[in-house]
């Protein structure tokens, strides 16, 4: 997938400690798990927060994983404004990013998805809020990220039939992050628009693109995402991904379902370069 920046975010950075989000007022209890079991794990819960209390990604005041203010004003992207095709934030008139110099220069002619859309300009509040979610595993900003993306989202594309699907983690990064942050931004998303989430991709090995340019990106990604075995898709898929560079992983998604037969690709971000 495409990465937030050239380089992870350090372990100082804010909004690093993995504990963040209010408690919920009530936790359903496990299977096989008696009400003192899940007793234990409300006070384990209300204790871990004592101890390391919720903080924001962007500017780490106690009390949310995103609070109000910083979801206010990070750099929504202007539908208005933006190109009607990919999505580019200033590309409503002439694109930068689709133009066929652009495309030539990725080895296509026409983009392989029908649109696309993000949330936000990737700025530095934005990139903390991917940084901290995806490599410092704060799970629970999937929530408010998804909330950004379905709200830019054209009705149209959650029209019947149509299916939510993700770009998977890599083998490297699931070891390493111990969850797949695709799947999970993905589930958000399918559960803010009100349809299903499905599974379809399946990514090979790849080479990490935090360092690799555009005909770079293009290169390493080519047939690097396929659809799943035995994955038929009849109706219009959404494909989720945190963050767009240059777009190379969102061709290589809408490639491997076209062929497995989506009628209709559209690309969802919550941030864009």
């Amino acid at each position: 997938m495409d990465h937030a920046a050239n380089t992870p975010c350090p372990p100082g950075a804010p909004g690093n400690l993995g504990l963040r989000g209010r408690l919920p007022r009530a936790l359903p209890a496990r299977p096989g798990e008696g009400a003192s079991g899940g007793l234990a794990r409300v006070l384990g819960r209300a204790l871990a927060e004592a101890a390391w209390p919720t903080r924001c990604a962007v500017c780490d005041a106690p009390g949310a994983v995103l609070c109000e203010r910083c979801a206010r004003e990070l750099p929504h992207i202007d539908w208005w404004g933006a190109c009607p095709r990919c999505g580019a934030p200033w590309g409503r008139v002439q694109c930068s990013e689709c133009n066929d110099v652009v495309l030539a220069a990725s080895g296509r002619d026409r983009l392989p998805y029908d649109q696309a859309a993000s949330a936000v300009i990737l700025d530095g509040a934005a990139h903390a809020v991917a940084c901290v979610f995806k490599d410092q595993g704060e799970q629970r900003l999937a929530v408010p990220m998804a909330r950004l993306m379905a709200a830019c989202a054209p009705p149209a594309w959650s029209a019947p039939g149509a299916v939510v699907s993700f770009v998977p983690a890599s083998a490297a990064a699931l070891r390493r992050r111990g969850f797949d942050h695709g799947a999970l931004l993905g589930q958000a998303v399918a559960d803010e628009l009100g349809v299903p989430c499905a599974a379809l991709l399946a990514r090979p090995r790849a080479a990490d693109q935090r360092r690799l340019g555009r005909r770079e990106r293009a290169a390493n990604m080519a047939h690097s995402l396929e659809a799943l075995p035995g994955a038929s898709v009849r109706g219009p898929v959404i494909l989720v991904d945190d963050v767009l560079t240059t777009g190379a992983t969102l061709c290589a998604g809408a490639d491997a379902l076209r062929g497995a037969g989506a009628p209709a690709v559209y690309g969802l971000t919550f941030a864009r370069t």
